[in-house]
């Protein structure tokens, strides 16, 4: 009988990434946007007074959660973001700004440039039909960035 050899693959734990991501809710999910757009280390009543929450014992819970998932870290009695989850959101300096804002705004301006630059002549079937094409990416690309925004997730 002949043995085979054992293979170890490795994988990155995606379960871990996973909890972190489905923690971020409500509350939680509030906290975690703060600790962010201001991108310094803050205190349990520093989070309290900013998100209005009746008590500093529910910032605690919360903090709790995030630094149980491993996104927040506790640095001398302040909180910082341990690790950073952008799903659907860019970064720049203390803004998210949703990642389909980028893209309508690009969407926008290939249908101006369409309409007022690439104007035929004789209007053509080809040209509808791009110009309608456009005009649809930008209305799904702005209906994208404004659920994010509303959503307000990540």
């Amino acid at each position: 009988m002949v043995s085979r050899p054992q293979f170890t693959y490795w994988a990155p734990d995606l379960s871990r990434n996973r909890e972190s991501e489905s923690i971020l809710k409500g509350t939680t999910l509030e906290i975690y946007r703060l600790l962010l757009k201001t991108n310094k280390p803050l205190g349990i009543r520093e989070i309290q007074r900013t998100l209005n929450l009746s008590s500093p014992s529910q910032a605690q819970y919360h903090l709790n959660k995030l630094e149980e998932a491993g996104l927040l870290k506790r640095k001398i009695g302040n909180y910082v973001i341990n690790k950073v989850l952008l799903e659907n959101c860019v970064r720049i300096s203390r803004f998210l700004i949703p990642r389909y804002l980028f893209y309508s705004i690009f969407a926008t301006a290939i249908l101006l440039i369409d309409l007022i630059f690439l104007k035929p002549v004789v209007l053509t079937r080809e040209y509808f039909f791009f110009t309608v094409a456009t005009a649809m990416f930008v209305v799904i690309f702005c209906y994208e960035t404004v659920k994010v925004w509303a959503k307000g997730s990540l």
